[in-house]
């Protein structure tokens, strides 16, 4: 039963955590869903959560759920503000998205302390610093 469901592949769909703007006080980090397609993808949903060890002691964040709708081709999409503090746990993404009536999801997993200037490019299409998995 199990191997007649067709496995589509997630590509050319990434997940970036994006330095908005920088100040001698703070930074101002967003997670974007970035659409590499030339196509929109549609009924987009992102869940995320953050999870690992902080001080000796197990921290989960809370899990956050997000309509995004559609975004269009070579476009992308604000997911949600992110806290410099998290940055030392598990960043999970959790996507889905229909193309053409068929359902695509995918896993994200931002490792802790990989969200680090060393690690900096610049995004394609949202032309900003951050840190990118496709």
């Amino acid at each position: 039963m199990k191997k007649d469901i067709p496995v589509k592949i997630v590509e050319d769909v990434a997940i970036a955590v994006v330095l908005e703007r920088e100040t001698p006080e703070a930074k101002v980090w967003n997670v974007y869903l970035v659409n590499l397609k030339n196509e929109p993808i549609e009924t987009v949903l992102v869940s995320s959560k953050g999870y690992g060890v902080k001080n000796g002691e197990d921290v989960k964040t809370s899990i956050l759920r997000h309509s995004i709708g559609t975004v269009g081709g070579q476009d992308f999409a604000k997911i949600e503000a992110i806290d410099e503090q998290v940055f030392g746990l598990t960043n999970e993404y959790w996507l889905s998205f229909y193309i053409n009536g068929h359902i695509y999801d995918k896993k994200f997993i931002f490792l802790p302390e990989s969200i680090v200037e060393s690690n900096l490019i610049r995004i394609p299409v949202v032309n900003k610093p951050g840190v990118m998995i496709g």
